[in-house]
């Protein structure tokens, strides 16, 4: 592991919320354009950006985009089929045309939530109605910190947007917050390399899904794409999926708090962490 003496620390303001860098000296800016460039074609408040020409072009046709937002778009794809549709990007109908922009009753953008009419063909994504739209919010900021992970190339270092982090090379302290008590919810040294993406769907009601038990989710694991996309699908399911999900996917860590303020801790979600000590909130 790498020593941090040599690090420099920033903050920048991105996606709409804060990302705190930790990187070798002159490599912070650098992971900054690398995902502020990734943000201007992926964000749907920017009306030039890729996702939003694919957007306009709804019902219409289909729009050449970058290999990022292929990349993303193909990733965010396969979430969808592994959790039959609980994560879904194009829920934009509803975030976005109707909630938004107010384009849509809320009745046809329930209908046009439907990942499988959105179609990549070759450089091209094309959605297939008219009121139609993509929202990565799901699964941007995981992938952003992923890229610029990868690109950097720098023998350790931090990287966080929001609740989504990434961690390389060094041990560092890592805690979960928790929503009921105001404090932590978990706390720990991570043991390797990691992953990790923490939600919940109780401030902003952000998360379209079915009812469940679950209050806030925590997700470790090697790609920061699919720790992001997972915490959105789980917190999208309704409880008899969630069990579905935990048994055919055990590599995946998963802290989860529950309503009732009951904890869960799969053993891969321990394995990331040299100790991890958990605070239950007060019944």
């Amino acid at each position: 592991m790498f020593s941090l003496s040599l690090s420099q620390e920033r903050l920048f303001h991105l996606m709409g919320t804060y990302a705190l860098v930790e990187l070798p000296e002159d490599k912070a800016y650098e992971a900054y354009r690398i995902m502020k460039g990734l943000e201007e074609k992926l964000s749907d408040y920017l009306e030039r950006s890729e996702v939003s020409l694919v957007n306009q072009s709804a019902g219409l046709g289909c729009v050449e985009v970058s290999e990022e937002t292929l990349e993303v778009v193909r990733k965010a794809l396969e979430v969808s089929r592994k959790t039959g549709g609980s994560f879904d990007i194009t829920v934009g109908s509803y975030t976005i045309n109707f909630k938004r922009k107010a384009l849509l009753s809320e009745r046809e953008a329930l209908r046009l939530v439907d990942y499988r009419k959105l179609r990549v063909e070759g450089k091209s994504l094309c959605l297939e109605e008219r009121g139609m739209a993509i929202d990565l919010g799901g699964i941007g900021k995981g992938y952003a910190v992923q890229k610029a992970y990868e690109r950097l190339k720098t023998p350790y270092g931090f990287i966080s947007i929001a609740g989504d982090l990434k961690v390389w090379g060094h041990r560092r302290l890592l805690a979960v917050y928790d929503p009921i008590g105001k404090g932590l919810l978990a706390q720990g040294y991570n043991r390797k390399d990691l992953c990790l993406s923490t939600g919940g769907n109780y401030l902003r009601k952000h998360i379209l899904g079915k009812e469940n038990s679950l209050l806030q989710v925590t997700v470790a694991y090697k790609d920061c794409t699919l720790t992001d996309a997972y915490q959105t699908a789980l917190l999208a399911m309704e409880d008899e999926s969630v069990e579905k999900f935990l048994k055919e996917n055990p590599q995946v860590g998963i802290l989860i708090l529950f309503k009732d303020g009951s904890l869960y801790v799969n053993p891969a979600f321990l394995q990331y962490f040299e100790s991890l000590t958990l605070y239950p909130p007060a019944p």
